[in-house]
């Protein structure tokens, strides 16, 4: 079908299908925050249980580094912080591609129903979509 498509349609349905690439990376990096985010905000209870005079270690790279209580909220509260930033970036990038998405889609809908004859709602209008 693609090969019979006038090149204005042929160049929308293109960018729709660089959309929907765009999309599914958004959701993957969307998911991948919000893994992180639940993984942190776990740590986070986790450590407000812990004595405040336990020893502690946090990762750095593949070393465990002594560290202490006040660091290590601190630490953990500020990546609870940004990631939630993030996912919430990210949330309202999905929502934009999503939008530009079915108005591109629409878009070539009506570039294909007018095509066909009988304008864009027209009799015959409505084949192939």
């Amino acid at each position: 079908m693609q090969g019979n498509l006038p090149p204005e349609a042929q160049e929308k349905l293109e960018e729709l299908q660089d959309l929907q690439d765009t999309a599914q990376k958004v959701a993957a990096q969307k998911e991948q925050a919000e893994s992180t985010l639940t993984e942190s905000k776990t740590a986070l209870e986790a450590l407000e249980e812990i004595d405040e005079g336990t020893t502690m270690y946090r990762e750095v790279g593949e070393l465990l580094v002594e560290t202490e209580y006040d660091e290590a909220h601190e630490e953990l509260d500020d990546k609870v912080d940004s990631l939630e930033i993030r996912v919430e970036q990210l949330t309202k990038q999905e929502e934009r591609v999503e939008e530009q998405f079915e108005s591109l889609q629409q878009e070539l809908q009506q570039m294909l129903q007018g095509g066909a004859g009988g304008g864009p709602m027209g009799p015959g209008g409505a084949g192939g979509a």
